[in-house]
């Protein structure tokens, strides 16, 4: 199978061609290229995705991506395959286009690219990633965190995470300038098998957790059913959050050997789980990861984010493993730490579903 690698290998071999000649090359290189010949391990490796789950999203998407007129134009499945490598490995796109058979240049890349990311935010996004669960689902997830942690209603945890993005316009900058030093868009609810259950990627990574909470959707949502009567249903989430009646967050500088310094180890262990999903969505994608960075505006960025978390959930559902484990680990806040977090004055009614949740821990 011919690769454009036997033709070029860095920009200076690209002006040994003509514009025609480069054209021909990878015209030829698309009509020889077949991605569904290749092993499924290998498929897997590439794409993240396996060929069944593939083709799921390219039927999901071909109605929003635009169909080849001419023979030379790009195949539907071209288009994601190489939308695909560029999340998997973060590739740049002149390397994706090059990669694997696919014969593209990058400013053809970068128009694939875009068009694959709108396509999957519309169509894959709203299907695969919902805080709404059937009352099966809440079953499901509820009985797993008793049954491990003996922690009652827990249906997710919360947790916010740090997406590298470069340098905005000198305007914006300050907004994105987290604490960590770099420029970073912020937030993730996860459940008990590390599905993504509510993404919202678009708050600047200078915003703290719990201001992400305050003005989410997410928090209307749930205190809407709490409010309907919903009042044994909670999130869990560090001490960077607020407690809620349907967020139970862990006790501030809670003494050693106490109930309710047990009840925060056992907090912490439950979930742990959002970390691990955090540690896995970008080591499957890792575009997003840390040592990477996403080369695109604040909004694009957010779009790819988002992506990503959908194509994990349907990796998820098609018992699709990842390949690597996640290198973050879960950080447990010291007393110190969690008493200069967060310190606005604690809702009433949440300090008290919080005692009766420990002492329905039998940890005295």
């Amino acid at each position: 199978m011919l690769s454009l690698g036997h033709f070029f290998s860095s920009d200076e071999d690209d002006e040994a061609y003509t514009e025609c000649d480069m054209s021909a090359l990878r015209k030829e290189i698309r009509q020889n290229s077949d991605i569904f010949a290749m092993p499924n391990s290998n498929f897997i490796g590439l794409f993240r995705l396996n060929k069944d789950a593939f083709k799921y999203v390219l039927e999901s998407i071909s109605g929003k991506l635009q169909d080849p007129i001419k023979s030379s134009a790009v195949p539907k499945e071209l288009k994601l395959a190489v939308t695909l490598r560029i999340l998997a490995e973060g590739s740049y796109q002149k390397g994706a286009g090059n990669d694997y058979n696919v014969g593209l240049s990058q400013s053809s890349v970068s128009k694939i690219f875009t068009e694959c990311i709108d396509a999957m935010h519309s169509e894959i996004c709203p299907k695969w990633i919902s805080v709404r669960m059937t009352e099966v689902e809440k079953f499901e997830i509820k009985d797993y965190f008793y049954k491990k942690f003996k922690f009652p209603g827990i249906i997710g945890c919360i947790d916010g995470t740090h997406i590298k993005i470069l340098a905005p316009g000198v305007g914006e900058r300050f907004k994105y300038y987290n604490r960590k030093g770099f420029y970073s868009l912020n937030a993730t609810v996860c459940d008990h098998k590390l599905r993504i259950r509510y993404i919202s990627p678009n708050h600047p990574g200078s915003v703290h957790d719990s201001l992400v909470w305050n003005t989410s959707d997410l928090k209307e949502f749930l205190k809407t059913n709490y409010l309907n009567g919903e009042t044994n249903t909670w999130l869990l989430g560090d001490a960077g959050y607020p407690l809620e009646p349907y967020l139970i967050t862990p006790f501030r500088s809670a003494e050693d050997g106490t109930a309710e310094s047990r009840f925060n180890y056992i907090h912490s262990q439950a979930r742990n789980v959002v970390e691990r999903t955090i540690g896995v969505l970008k080591n499957r994608f890792r575009c997003i990861l840390g040592a990477r960075q996403l080369h695109y505006k604040p909004k694009m960025a957010g779009k790819i984010t988002s992506v990503c978390a959908a194509l994990h959930n349907i990796c998820i559902h098609y018992k699709i493993e990842s390949a690597v484990e996640p290198n973050e680990s879960t950080e447990i806040p010291s007393n110190e730490a969690m008493s200069n977090l967060n310190e606005t004055s604690e809702d009433a009614t949440a300090l008290n579903i919080r005692r009766r949740i420990m002492q329905s821990l039998d940890i005295y």
